[in-house]
């Protein structure tokens, strides 16, 4: 091009200097593979090869580690190339219609094959930082509910997930009490849920041994003054959007949400992780049905299962007689497990158990008979629940070895 040669590096010069202004900070280079493709294409008629494509799909892949969206990319990479084909030189222009035509539309194969490639390498960046990032989460998750990893450490990590650490904070765990009949349980559709709803700087969502687990700032939305009643009603709000969005998700499984204390700090997470779960074990324990269970409503159960040994002596010392009636002892435990749960009335026990009046009557009289217990004594009722709630917990006579 004789020339015209120094014309060619001046503009090509030119967009390159005005072009990455309008976009504002940009990852450096990231028009230095672009700029000779499109050159090649406007001057020469010359379309991308692989390697070149190669190279601009990095700058995609550096884009996105940059945190420069790709709509922010393409844009630049448009009206780049809209820019060269509008400003091309006079000695270039003075061309054959002929070498025009066919540079034209070397310029659009390369404006569409370098958009495809930098879009491609965005995409795949984006991928590995999701994935990046499950991975931090998932052990951090894992760290914060074992309580076995330096405070220091674990408040550095979970600050970029949005969860001070520092504040009061609760866990809500939830788990199908029978195996789910529909497709694996998505965990990234039930955290897009929650954190909807909740914002992703006030919880962390995780999947963990089958169930689902959101760590919550328990003082979100909270002021300093507020009474002690909140926490009680935040944790139930916690406890039923996760319960409702399961069930949404899921209709008709069969979920059952335990929900742990407030507690401050980053051990507290890991003790209010271990009252929910160990408020859904006692829940299927005693059989209670209830979707949403309580830390706190099953504190009487946690109080017994404590003391295992000394709760089984108890067991058999006030209820081994009954393993002598027709049936077995459970009929009778169970019946007097409901006789008391309804203030010792025996119409509601026997709506509840669906027999009759005479025939709950019958069995707290029998339970009398064989133990020497009376259900109608204060201090004989108390023993007698307490055994019947023991005999729940430790499954007994089913698992009692001796």
């Amino acid at each position: 091009m004789g020339e015209g040669e120094g014309d060619v590096r001046s503009w090509v010069e030119r967009i390159r200097q005005t072009a990455l202004p309008a976009v504002g900070d940009l990852p450096d280079g990231l028009l230095d593979d672009y700029l000779p493709l499109l050159v090649d294409a406007a001057v020469f008629g010359v379309p991308p090869d692989k390697a070149q494509l190669s190279a601009v799909r990095a700058h995609g892949r550096q884009a996105a580690e940059a945190g420069l969206s790709a709509g922010h990319g393409i844009d630049l990479y448009l009206s780049v190339g809209r820019r060269v084909w509008e400003e091309l030189p006079q000695p270039v222009r003075q061309r054959p219609n002929s070498e025009v035509r066919a540079a034209a539309e070397a310029l659009l194969r390369v404006l569409t094959d370098a958009v495809a490639a930098f879009a491609q390498g965005h995409s795949d960046a984006l991928r590995d930082i999701i994935r990046r990032e499950e991975t931090l989460r998932r052990e951090l998750v894992n760290d914060l509910l074992s309580g076995d990893v330096h405070a220091s450490s674990l408040a550095a990590r979970a600050e970029p997930f949005g969860l001070d650490l520092t504040q009061a904070n609760e866990v809500a765990v939830a788990r199908p009490t029978r195996p789910l009949e529909s497709s694996p349980l998505s965990g990234s559709l039930v955290e897009r849920q929650i954190l909807d709803h909740f914002g992703d700087r006030n919880a962390l969502v995780a999947m963990r041994d089958g169930d689902v687990v959101v760590v919550r700032l328990a003082t979100a939305g909270r002021t300093a003054v507020s009474p002690p009643t909140d926490a009680r009603s935040s944790a139930s709000n916690l406890a039923k959007v996760l319960y409702d969005e399961l069930m949404r998700l899921h209709r008709g499984a069969p979920w059952q949400v335990g929900l742990g204390g407030v507690h401050v700090g980053v051990y507290g997470i890991a003790s209010s992780f271990d009252e929910a779960r160990e408020a859904l074990t006692l829940a299927s324990r005693m059989d209670i049905k209830v979707p949403i269970i309580a830390s706190r409503e099953v504190a009487p159960y946690r109080v017994l299962a404590r003391h295992p040994d000394v709760l089984r002596e108890l067991v058999v010392e006030v209820l081994s007689p009954l393993t002598t009636a027709r049936g077995g002892p459970r009929p009778l435990i169970d019946t007097l497990l409901s006789y008391f749960a309804n203030g010792c009335v025996s119409t509601a026990t026997a709506a509840e158990l669906h027999m009759s009046v005479r025939a709950v009557t019958y069995r707290v009289n029998r339970v009398a008979t064989l133990t020497g217990y009376d259900a109608s004594r204060p201090g004989d009722r108390y023993s007698l629940w307490t055994a019947a709630l023991g005999a729940r917990l430790l499954n007994w006579p089913e698992d009692d070895n001796g």
